[in-house]
């Protein structure tokens, strides 16, 4: 197989351009139901965070520090990165989006997404921790336009099939967070025991005694990354997968880091003074799941149906990428012949694949990996033992 021409269907399971130009449609999903008036509502102005920090080591060889995970066209045609900016567009201009990243990389970022203001680019001194990073962006868009401002905060790897249904229920989630001042997760149903997610367990609903699984809920406890039993136990009770989507205010996000997030506490008077070397100095670094939403009791969980996938790993490219007959989910100049439930990123040559399953082959000029993709989600202890240019690694100072 070989990349697409323009016009025709993304072979990674992406959208049709003739689909995604219809940028506010709804009623596009067979199980959606009528939504209220209110909860559609469209005068509010969303802002956005985009958090694309990091190389993505878990995507080598293809992911290096010049060429970052957010740059990669792992599911469409385009880098990751810009297709989570064009996917907010038109609820989200790009005008209206903050992309935090590290000096590194941020060069590289912009030059893919120029649509977005030099000034919508912050570079974070150091490593913080999306907590921190989620802060930083509160409180950049509470000094530009005012702390009841609403945002959305989502990472930049997510895969997205129904980027309309995204936005539909974007603009549900800001209705909700601008009325109740509730921080609003966008929660996924849950297909299989998934270690690595999030997962928000409902109690009440949000809106009287509607309980259908479209509706909002209040969530009773957050669990981040379970182990497997844990996480079977979690959907016998109804949990929702965590999609990494949060909508609140910017000030009520300040508010509950500042209340509830003690690693984030020391720091926040120097983010709020705009120093924010000082506040990076001060902080410690944790994420968002960890050091607000499993502390927090005004989290509200909205499902949604909108084709939601972490590309965290190469085996996660199965459930997103378009596969062939027999499971196989290929990018690039590839044979595969008698093969099943492979992934083939050919960047660099021609691979042929016969008689194999479940593997996971890259190539790119100069060097082939190839592994099982059960073996693939975790590539750490690969790399820790390969030398450090060839693992995309700065090298390792002597110890002293």
């Amino acid at each position: 197989m070989v990349p697409p021409i323009p016009g025709s269907i993304p072979p990674f399971g992406g959208i049709p351009e003739s689909v995604e130009a219809e940028s506010d449609a709804v009623g596009t999903l067979p199980s959606e139901q009528p939504e209220p008036e209110d909860a559609l509502q469209t005068g509010l102005t969303l802002w956005a965070i985009v958090l694309a920090g990091g190389i993505g080591s878990r995507f080598w060889p293809l992911s290096t520090p010049e060429r970052p995970k957010q740059l990669l066209a792992l599911v469409g045609e385009r880098p990751l990165i810009a297709d989570t900016i064009a996917r907010l567009a038109p609820t989200v201009p790009a005008d209206r989006v903050l992309v935090l990243t590290s000096a590194d990389i941020a060069d590289a970022l912009h030059a893919a997404i120029p649509e977005v203001p030099d000034a919508n680019m912050l570079v974070e001194p150091r490593p913080m921790g999306t907590a921190a990073a989620i802060a930083w962006g509160a409180q950049e868009i509470a000094r530009r336009v005012g702390p009841r401002t609403l945002f959305v905060a989502l990472h930049a790897d997510l895969a997205v099939a129904y980027p309309d249904e995204l936005r539909r229920l974007l603009k549900r989630a800001a209705a909700i967070a601008a009325r109740d001042a509730s921080i609003v997760a966008l929660g996924a149903e849950p297909t299989r025991p998934e270690s690595g997610f999030g997962y928000l367990m409902p109690a009440a609903p949000l809106e009287g005694d509607d309980a259908r699984r479209t509706a909002p809920f209040h969530v009773r406890r957050f669990v981040e990354k379970p182990g497997p039993i844990l996480a079977e136990e979690l959907i016998a009770e109804r949990a929702f997968w965590h999609t990494g989507i949060l909508v609140a205010q910017a000030g009520t996000m300040l508010d509950a880091l500042a209340e509830r997030t003690t690693e984030l506490q020391p720091g926040l008077a120097a983010l709020a003074a705009g120093k924010l070397d000082r506040f990076a100095g001060l902080i410690q670094s944790v994420s968002i799941e960890r050091g607000l939403l499993e502390r927090s009791e005004n989290v509200v969980v909205l499902p949604g149906e909108f084709g939601w996938d972490d590309v965290g790993t190469w085996a996660a490219l199965r459930r997103v990428r378009e596969l062939d007959d027999t499971g196989n989910g290929v990018w690039g100049a590839a044979h595969v012949v008698d093969s099943s439930s492979c992934v083939v990123h050919a960047d660099g040559g021609t691979v042929v694949l016969y008689g194999v399953s479940g593997m996971l082959v890259v190539s790119r000029p100069g060097l082939t990996f190839v592994t099982t993709l059960d073996r693939a989600t975790e590539l750490n202890p690969l790399l820790d033992q390969l030398p450090d240019g060839l693992a995309g690694r700065s090298p390792r100072r002597p110890e002293i």
